[in-house]
């Protein structure tokens, strides 16, 4: 047993083991989140219950579990109950209920059962009855309803679109022109310029913009005009309920669909998560805004932490005398490395916030005050948060790369005449490259996922207009921004249908791991092309 033990191979073992067994829970934690995430989107079949009581349902089954026995805290044997999407929130108060098997009299799943996605109030379960068109009939009957949605829906869809690409595109606009109009005479007023021609001509374009303005809000208005149908439904309980052609974002009869047609539905629900704005308090939609929010801020802090990480650790190794101090530096940036990111949130909002962004607002946009334009949060300050939080691992990186290079390529290029600038720049500089993109690297998977400093320095629960769009200066660093790590925050702990948010949980934290997953292959790859053209150099 002793020369078993000497021979080292338990320790083998026992690595081994520890390794596969955080490997395990990792590939449970994934496995988990992907099929309770990507499961979401699956249309689900449609049944139809008939209670004990005398009540009818309509809805999918979500889940089910055996009922606990309220006395002991355990479960009951051969009792169980189903969590049921009934959906109809405006007519029942909740997305879910839970129905025990006991009291069901009847199962049935009807082909005429219609899920229709709104755009309010989530989704209605229920058949169609009939169609109006203004108050004159048009569609009566199941069937002969269900047609004429199908057949009128996509209309109503490209209306739908049209219209908020006026409110978004040609509305936007012109109200973005005035209110720059409006900070310009603001500022002449600030001068003292009561009067004059320059004013004249702000105030006639500002008549020409509200003229144009008007002209689109007419338009608008007859656009919508243009669709003036709404569909009766009818759930499983007999209660109507009268809905908008115009706000249906998707109709379909899961019963009916082939496996095809539930793969297509599934492909198009994917899509509009990843491409579309959100709705419903987040809860539903998609989450667009902040998957381009993530990106952007990582970006922004990536182009800030790299030069500064990169240039303090070239100092730190090759030019500051080796002492005391700079041995106290590096304890320090160490240390940094371990604080609580929230207190980093505090800085960004004390200095870069409040100080910076303050001095910012009075020295060039005195006209736009009280209201702050740089002294708010905004995705700038929040990516230059994030820099001061991630800088120490760029900085210890690094350095770890300047200590592989020999000093005898230092050497050799200061003997063929190069300064210390030239040989830092041409020779030191390409060989850590790879170093300096493993840091960051570690940096931006660090970033991504941080929410707390985020929160009290830009980002919010709905951006009304992304960081980048049409206006000049067509980078807006000041605009607040969507985050998906905040997001999935939101969604799991501040929305007001908790039960109905659930999935979409699931669904984000995927969606941050692929843009994580995504930034870091980038980065990996470019250090792996970069090391091995330096190898081929002889570096």
């Amino acid at each position: 047993m002793n020369r078993f033990i000497r021979s080292g191979d338990p320790f083998i073992w026992v690595t081994g083991s520890a390794l596969a067994f955080a490997l395990l829970l990792v590939a449970g934690l994934l496995g988990l989140v992907l099929v309770s995430g990507l499961g979401f989107f699956w249309p689900r079949s449609m049944v139809e219950i008939s209670l004990a009581d005398g009540r009818k349902l309509a809805g999918s089954i979500e889940a089910r579990e055996r009922i606990p026995d309220p006395q002991s805290g355990k479960k009951t044997t051969g009792s169980w109950r189903f969590k049921l999407k009934q959906g109809n929130r405006d007519l029942y108060g909740s997305d879910f209920v839970w129905v025990d098997e006991k009291d069901v009299r009847e199962r049935a799943y009807p082909k005429e059962i219609a899920v229709i996605e709104r755009r309010e109030w989530g989704a209605f379960h229920g058949r169609p009855l009939k169609v109006l068109e203004g108050e004159t009939v048009v569609a009566e009957g199941v069937d002969r309803s269900w047609a004429l949605l199908i057949q009128r829906l996509p209309a109503a869809l490209s209306v739908y679109d049209q219209a908020r690409r006026i409110e978004k595109d040609e509305l936007g606009g012109i109200n973005f022109k005035k209110e720059k109009i409006r900070l310009k005479r603001r500022s002449l007023e600030l001068k003292g310029h009561s009067k004059g021609s320059a004013l004249d001509a702000l105030k006639a374009e500002e008549e020409r913009l509200q003229k144009l303005f008007d002209k689109q809000m007419e338009a608008l208005a007859a656009l919508r005009g243009t669709v003036r149908t709404n569909v009766v439904f009818v759930s499983a309980d007999g209660q109507e309920k009268q809905v908008a052609l115009t706000n249906i974002v998707r109709a379909y009869r899961p019963n009916e669909l082939s496996f095809f047609g539930r793969l297509g539905l599934y492909s198009s629900r994917l899509w509009e998560f990843v491409s579309e704005d959100p709705r419903e308090s987040n809860t539903e939609g998609g989450v667009f805004p902040a998957i381009f929010g993530t990106v952007m801020m990582v970006f922004i802090m990536s182009l800030v932490v790299t030069p500064f990480g990169v240039l303090a650790a070239f100092y730190l190794r090759e030019y500051a005398r080796q002492g005391p101090f700079v041995s106290a530096v590096r304890i320090a940036v160490n240390n940094l490395a371990g604080v609580p990111s929230i207190v980093f949130g505090v800085f960004g909002l004390g200095f870069f916030v409040y100080i910076v962004g303050g001095s910012i607002d009075r020295l060039f946009f005195p006209e736009a005050l009280p209201s702050p334009t740089y002294g708010t949060g905004g995705i700038l300050w929040a990516s230059l948060t994030l820099a001061l939080l991630t800088v120490p691992v760029v900085i210890v990186a690094t350095e770890e790369g300047l200590a592989a290079v020999p000093r005898g390529a230092r050497e050799a290029s200061l003997a063929l005449g190069a300064t210390k600038f030239e040989t830092m720049w041409r020779v030191v500089l390409p060989a850590v490259f790879p170093s300096v993109l493993t840091g960051l690297i570690l940096a931006m998977a660090r970033a991504a996922g941080e929410v707390a400093p985020l929160m009290i320095t830009g980002v919010v629960k709905l951006a009304p207009a992304l960081p980048i769009d049409e206006f000049p200066p067509f980078f807006h660093l000041e605009r607040k921004f969507m985050h998906l790590g905040f997001h999935i925050y939101d969604v799991g702990f501040q929305s007001p249908n908790v039960e109905a948010a659930q999935p979409m949980v699931y669904t984000t934290t995927i969606l941050l791991l692929v843009v994580v997953v995504a930034l870091n292959l980038t980065a990996i790859i470019v250090r792996n092309r970069l090391s091995k053209k330096l190898r081929t150099s002889g570096l």
